[in-house]
This record gives C-alpha cells, structure tokens and sequence, in this order.
C-alpha cells in the first residue's frame, strides 16, 4: 500500500514540501531545500527509485544534487532542459503503488506539473493551489496570472469531485473538502 509522508514538515527554513512516497516505487516528490532531507530518506526507506519535480523553482529543487549523489537516481521533470531534470516525464509516472497522470499546470512556472492518480484519488498540486484556497504566485520569472486560471481550472477538471488528498507544494495537505479547495482557488485567482 502507498504511504505519503512530508519530510520537510518540521522544518524551519525557505523549503518546499518533500514528499517520500512509498510502495511498489520509491519517489520524492520535490526535494526541498535547506534542510537535511537525505537522512531522512534513509531513516524511512531503504533507497529511492526516482525523485519527481513539480516544478524547478530553488526551494523544490535545492536538495536536488545531494539526493541524486546519496541514491544514485534521476530526477523526472516536465522541461529536460533544466540542469536539475534528468528526464522528462511522460503521460503517467509510478509513485508508490500507483499511476499518476502528469497534467501540465504552467502559470506559476511554465514547467509546473500536478500530478493526479484517478484510482486513489490523490493529486500532489506543487504550487498551483494550496490550502484555504490560496494559489500559486504569479510575480515571479514566468509566472502569468491568465494561465495559472486555465491552469486551475484544468486542475479541476481532472481530478474526482471526491477528491480524496491534495498535497501542496506548502503548508499542509488537504484531507477535507479538497476539490472545493481547488474549486475556491480558481475563484480567488479570477478575482485579481
């Protein structure tokens, strides 16, 4: 059975969230930044199959190299051309026990990816949408408001209206409610 588990939870610095996925295939999901995370891979697993980006920004790839070095595995990222993606991800990617369809979600970064498993239910957003139905920034190198909206509402889209999880790319996971927190994104990212 696939556990998920944060591995940045704790942590008190500029990081994104990092989320060891386990099962069937070892994954993390982003690397973080700043922070120790390949002790705390070893202290839960024993080795990783692949580290999967949703996006390039610093603070979700900043542990790239350590990990990479530590485990000797690729990074899976939507753009290949990016020093910190060694191989570009397809229509679906294996976390854990599952599939998880690669849908692309620029607006925020135009290689930003939310990946989304139809059988469990479960969507890790990076940081197109977050708890509270707050969105992803747009005031950043590449960031656009108009396409983080259709990216949004492809999201939503996508995902089961009995959406089960949403991991984001930070603060906590969304267990409750999740797809109206999507639903709530898109209407807070319209009104400007």
């Amino acid at each position: 059975m696939t556990d998920i588990e944060n591995l940045a939870a704790d942590v008190q610095a500029f990081t994104s969230n990092a989320f060891l996925v386990t099962g069937d295939r070892t994954v993390l999901v982003d690397t973080g930044a700043n922070f120790e995370v390949v002790s705390r891979v070893d202290a839960r697993s024993d080795g990783l199959d692949a580290v999967v980006l949703t996006h390039t920004h610093p603070d979700h790839v900043g542990n790239v190299d350590a990990v990479r070095e530590a485990f000797g595995v690729e990074t899976w990222g939507y753009d290949p051309g990016q020093p910190s993606v060694d191989r570009e991800l397809g229509g679906t990617v294996r976390l854990g026990d599952d599939d998880f369809s690669v849908v692309h979600t620029p607006g925020h970064k135009n290689d930003h990816v939310c990946l989304y498993a139809p059988s469990t239910r479960v969507c890790f957003a990076g940081d197109l949408v977050f708890a509270n139905g707050a969105f992803g920034r747009t005031d950043l190198e590449e960031g656009d408001r108009e396409t983080l909206i259709r990216s949004i509402d492809r999201l939503r889209e996508t995902v089961d209206p009995d959406l089960a999880a949403l991991h984001t790319g930070h603060g906590p996971s969304v267990t409750t409610d999740a797809y109206a927190t999507v639903e709530r994104a898109g209407e807070a990212a319209r009104m400007g």
